[in-house]
């Protein structure tokens, strides 16, 4: 799955979670690609870089042909908030690697949260690889502050 591809998959993949309000494209700027704006259904923020990794032998020129498989087996959604109603980092980051996984798309072979717990990785069926990283977080009605990834609050 190429760049464009997994953009708007990320993007519906991340809208349709039980504890999300809303996934909207976030535009990065000239000098960055994609991006995707998450909202929680408590307000807190993430804002998540997106990037992906070729398949083998793919130079993305001409159409994208997409490689379909086994789809992974669904898996139950991780605990997304702690007892005082924050998002962590590390939840978030299982959370959202079990919205890929459950979305149903055949493209998918598997998706994990990465383990410094500041985004989550995707494998397709093709073997390509996408990437979204977490850059921003905050608290409901918060923007975007400081430096991406110096930034990042350990829960909001």
């Amino acid at each position: 799955m190429r760049l464009d591809s997994f953009h708007t998959f990320a993007v519906s993949a991340l809208a349709a979670a039980p504890d999300v309000q809303s996934a909207q494209p976030w535009d990065r700027g000239a000098e960055h690609l994609r991006g995707v704006h998450v909202t929680l259904v408590t307000g807190a923020q993430f804002w998540i870089g997106l990037t992906s990794a070729a398949a083998p032998g793919d130079k993305w020129v001409g159409e994208e042909t997409p490689v379909e498989g086994d789809r992974p087996a669904e898996v139950p959604f991780p605990e997304l908030f702690d007892s005082s109603k924050k998002a962590s980092l590390a939840r978030t980051s299982c959370y959202f690697a079990a919205a890929v996984i459950n979305s149903g798309n055949a493209q998918i072979a598997s998706a994990y949260a990465f383990s410094s717990g500041r985004g989550f990785g995707v494998v397709f069926h093709d073997e390509a690889k996408g990437f979204a990283r977490f850059h921003h977080n905050g608290r409901a009605g918060q923007g975007l502050g400081g430096q991406p990834f110096n930034s990042l609050q350990e829960a909001v």
